[in-house]
């Protein structure tokens, strides 16, 4: 509960975060499997990637994907390349049964696109087994299309790090309070995409204090979400590429242009003095993340 604008949002900002005690099982869960594929693969480096390793994960736990780069040697590319022994798809069942053969009780591990999951009680491992990129990056495998992709996560998180420095540390938070945004409206964005486009919204923009800072995205984003988003590393495409219809299109903008809306709405509310509306307002934008009033 919160009685201004201001600690309303510090207290956002507070919800959204993983608690400390989730951090070290989330280290020590991520390590037990990073173990478990050296054990089991001639894996040259794995590293953390995704949100977890840009700092713009969210809160719930329950929720979140920590995913996991394991960088295999190239033998298995030659392996499983031009289709053959199951292409991609194929080298996503060998970890998949790397992984089972430790993770025996293990409610769920299953082979997604370009990944293999471990569904834990209290959260998801995503293990994306990759190859050296010549030129940088990354080769990583796409088991529907049976091809692979190019991306460079390491590049990712550098990328966000240089932004959150340059905006005095209040980059991530805003980029995390985007997202909880997303999960209060069902999860409709893919949340790298909202990532990248907030790179993009607030390059050589200052973020004077959350409030305005969120209205500005919102406001710049229903221009920019029906434009090709690229991936800021340069090598993945168009990452918004998942909208991929005009219905779509046309329901992202609508998104934005709603909250856009909500937001100028409860900044007004707060520069006539009524900070409960305001909060109200909020709430509708962010849901339970926000406080109530009071």
């Amino acid at each position: 509960m919160a009685t201004t604008i201001k600690q309303s949002f510090q207290k956002l900002k507070q919800n959204l975060e993983i608690t400390g005690l989730q951090a070290e099982v989330v280290s020590t869960r991520q390590n037990s499997v990073r173990d478990v594929l050296d054990a089991g693969l001639k894996v040259n480096e794995s590293f953390l990637t995704g949100s977890y390793s840009r700092s713009t994960m969210i809160a719930p736990l329950s929720d979140a994907d920590v995913d996991i780069f394991a960088v295999l040697d190239v033998s298995y590319y030659h392996h499983y390349n031009n289709g053959q022994n199951g292409g991609p798809a194929g080298l996503l069942d060998l970890v998949k049964k790397t992984l089972r053969k430790t993770y025996t009780r293990t409610p769920d591990i299953s082979r997604n696109g370009q990944a293999v999951t471990i569904r834990f009680n209290d959260f998801k491992v995503d293990v994306v087994p990759a190859f050296y990129r010549q030129g940088g990056g990354f080769l990583i495998p796409n088991s529907i299309r049976q091809s692979w992709l190019s991306t460079d996560p390491k590049k990712h998180v550098e990328i966000m790090s240089e932004s959150n420095s340059k905006h005095n540390g209040d980059m991530v938070p805003l980029v995390k309070m985007i997202k909880g945004w997303n999960k209060n409206i069902g999860s409709f964005f893919l949340s790298f995409h909202l990532e990248v486009l907030a790179l993009s919204i607030l390059d050589n923009v200052t973020i004077s204090d959350f409030p305005s800072g969120v209205r500005y995205y919102f406001n710049k984003g229903k221009d920019l979400i029906n434009k090709q988003n690229p991936d800021p590393a340069g090598l993945g495409g168009d990452v918004g590429a998942y909208l991929n219809t005009r219905e779509k299109v046309q329901e992202a903008i609508d998104k934005f242009q709603l909250a856009y809306e909500q937001s100028v709405k409860a900044e007004e509310y707060e520069r006539q003095g009524y900070t409960q509306n305001a909060v109200e307002m909020w709430r509708k934008v962010f849901g339970n993340y926000f406080p109530v009033y009071g």
